[in-house]
């Protein structure tokens, strides 16, 4: 596998997006409003996983990248998602049309299509610390807290303004759909970490940014139905269900992955 494909780190840089959450510094807002999201928060960390259906979008005129699968965060964060092989240029290395990313202690594994040669040789694992994609600093402030859609919604009671938008239905259930606002003088020193380096590769979609805006739709059980997040150039949306109820997540064995965080971070700065 040649380094000079981009499919490595689109694919990582999907994957990383999902990280999430930010701490910030408190201003006037909806009381009432900031009250259900802290309510939210406090509900949906309590069940600790759930059913994740994920759309990714670059701001660059690009397709959305898909994703769907098991989010986890009640014993450390972690996730167990499948992308599109094409949308993620990861072809190369993945024949066939999705591939499987696990995130587990801050490391990223795809499943892959054993390599002829190189780091990835015989092996059925493609291994990417989240430095490659965060920088070190941000690599360990985006682990150090636990990032979850319940640590973004619990962050929301600290935003700059918080509104109530309307009750529209969202995937067959009635919701409240809450907009909230976090300008980049009250981000968190954690959250300027994982997002505000121009040198990384999450940095360089999100680090010109003015303010994190987080759109939030809570259901009639007081649980997330969906989650936007919309930083700079990047926007994520995520719909909820299923919460408490998937498995946990695991690791491959060491025997069977490959690392290629170096040649992954070698490629983005070379």
């Amino acid at each position: 596998m040649g380094m000079r494909d981009t499919g490595v780190v689109r694919a990582v840089l999907t994957a990383a997006v999902l990280v999430g959450a930010a701490g910030c510094g408190a201003q006037q807002a909806d009381r009432a409003a900031t009250a259900a999201l802290a309510r939210a928060g406090d509900r949906t960390d309590a069940l600790g996983s759930a059913h994740v259906r994920m759309s990714v979008d670059y701001g660059m005129g690009g397709t959305p990248v898909a994703m769907e699968g098991t989010y986890s965060w009640g014993h450390g964060y972690a996730y167990d998602v499948e992308m599109d092989t094409r949308q993620t240029n990861m072809q190369k290395v993945r024949h066939a049309p999705r591939i499987r990313c696990l995130l587990v202690h801050g490391v990223y594994y795809y499943d892959i299509d054993p390599q002829r040669s190189g780091p990835l040789k015989g092996k059925q694992w493609m291994k990417v610390d989240s430095s490659a994609l965060y920088g070190a600093k941000g690599a360990k402030a985006a682990a150090g807290t636990g990032s979850s859609p319940s640590a973004t919604l619990m962050s929301l009671r600290h935003a700059d303004k918080v509104d109530t938008l309307g009750t529209p239905t969202v995937d067959g259930h009635r919701t409240t759909h809450y907009r909230a606002v976090v300008g980049r003088a009250h981000w968190s020193r954690r959250f300027a970490d994982v997002y505000g380096n121009p040198d990384t590769p999450m940095g360089s979609v999100t680090a010109g940014a003015a303010d994190m805006t987080a759109d939030v739709w809570i259901g009639a059980d007081g649980l997330p139905v969906r989650l936007r997040e919309e930083i700079g150039l990047l926007t994520l949306t995520m719909d909820l269900d299923g919460f408490g109820a998937t498995a946990t997540v695991e690791a491959p064995p060491a025997a069977q992955t490959g690392d290629v965080t170096e040649l992954v971070k070698r490629r983005q700065w070379s």
